[in-house]
Formats: C-alpha cells, sequence, structure tokens
C-alpha cells in the first residue's frame, strides 16, 4: 500500500508520437528520493542494429549514497562494482543480478553522492515488435517492460551500456522527458531487507505494468521463476 502524491505543475510535455526533449543533468540534482518521482513518465530510449524500442517509466525506487539507506550498493562507498553511483548525475549504473539478468539504475544527485534510482517497471510506446521478440514470454503487452529484468531485456540494456551517458543526444541509450502520470503513489521498496522503512518506491498510480506491494516483498500475480532484488540483492518477484 501507499500514499498518493501530486505532481501540479510538474507536468512534462511530449509529442504522443515520440519523446520530448533529453532530461539534463540539472534536472537530476536534487535529493535522491525528490528527483526519482520525476523519472515517471520519462522515455527511455534504446538504438540498437536490430531497432528502437523505448519504455514510459512507471516505477522506480530510490536509492541514497549518503550513508543512510544500507540497501544501497554505495552504502560501503565507491566500490568497483558502485563506482558508477559515485559519478556524474545522468550516467546509466547497470548491474547484474543472481547472475541470470541486468537491472538498470540512473545515477542523480551532485557527482560523488552515489545516488541511483532503479527503474523498475514501464510501457513499452515503440518498438513493441522488437520488444516482444526479445520477450517472446511475455503473453500480454503489459507484462514486456514490468519488472526491472524485463525492463533491460526489452531495452536490450547490458554490461556494455554500463557508464553510458543518458542524457548524450548521440548515445545509444537516452533518458527523455515524456508526460508525467496524473498520479503518483509511494510505498516501502520491494525486495530489501534493510531500511525497510523507506517509502522509496514510487510508481503511476494507475498504470497496468507496475507491481503491487505485498507484505514480504512480492509483487502481485503468479510467482516467477526468474528472480530480481532490490540494490541490496535480495528476491522479489512480480
Amino acid at each position: 500500500m501507499g500514499v498518493v502524491l501530486t505532481r501540479g505543475g510538474r507536468a512534462l510535455t511530449a509529442s504522443p508520437d515520440g519523446p520530448g526533449p533529453l532530461l539534463t543533468g540539472d534536472e537530476l540534482l536534487g535529493p535522491v528520493d525528490v528527483v526519482a518521482p520525476t523519472l515517471l513518465g520519462c522515455w527511455l530510449v534504446t538504438d540498437r542494429p536490430d531497432g528502437r524500442v523505448a519504455v514510459r517509466l512507471t516505477e522506480v525506487e530510490a536509492y541514497s549514497g549518503e550513508g543512510v539507506d544500507p540497501a544501497s550498493h554505495a552504502h560501503r562507498g565507491p566500490t568497483p562494482r558502485a563506482g558508477i553511483m559515485f559519478g556524474p548525475p545522468g550516467r546509466l549504473y547497470v548491474y547484474f543480478s543472481y547472475g541470470v539478468h541486468w537491472c538498470a539504475n540512473v545515477v542523480v544527485g551532485p557527482e560523488g553522492r552515489g545516488s541511483a534510482v532503479l527503474l523498475r517497471a514501464g510501457d513499452v510506446v515503440a518498438g513493441e515488435e522488437l520488444a516482444r521478440a526479445r520477450r517472446p514470454a511475455a503473453r500480454v503487452v503489459r507484462d514486456l517492460a514490468r519488472g526491472p529484468a524485463r525492463l533491460t531485456q526489452a531495452l536490450a540494456i547490458g554490461p556494455d551500456d554500463r557508464g553510458a551517458d543518458l542524457l548524450d543526444p548521440d548515445g545509444a541509450v537516452r533518458l527523455h522527458r515524456g508526460p508525467a502520470p496524473s498520479a503518483v503513489s509511494a510505498g516501502p521498496r520491494v525486495g530489501i531487507s534493510r531500511a525497510t522503512d523507506l517509502p522509496w518506491r514510487f510508481w503511476a498510480t494507475d498504470a497496468a505494468s507496475v507491481s503491487a506491494f505485498r507484505a514480504g516483498g512480492s509483487g502481485r500475480g503468479r510467482r516467477l521463476p526468474s528472480r530480481t532484488g532490490g540494490q541490496d540483492g535480495l528476491p522479489w518477484t512480480t
């Protein structure tokens, strides 16, 4: 369960047929729990040799690097794994989870802070046929990018994208403005064992691609064999 937030005056414009302008570093400089909900509605776009896929973000989680969030990879400082989290805002932090799949995060806040936003779910808004080819197990459209593993699969995000500049207009992976959802909800993060009291998961309230939270960290719906987790690496399912 969560509380509903409003975003009056924060609506972002975008064409019905395409994304808006790229985000700027200044828009990502705030505290991670403030920036995270502003990413909802934004478009994450990948251009690959086989084509373009775009996902409109519907669910994210904030992870702080300021020593107050033991669930974050950055909690112990700029380790080899988490060093990108301490880079400039707008970089893509990609990590391997369970030796099975990749998770994607947007670095936010001033350089050196170590904060990032996990991209948990979205709606495919361009390149649906290609996304279906990459996600043949998805039975319905809402499942194409529902969950962080599915999202990276639909977008073909992997280790070669680690550290990519999402704000580069010539980049293969880009983060664009998009229309904000009419309502945003907030609640506990999923699949973590530390800092479970922080309401740092944010989602578009009415989006079908968002998983519903239940005690114990499981999402709604049937249990899937592929497990993913929050940044502390413990399992959750959608």
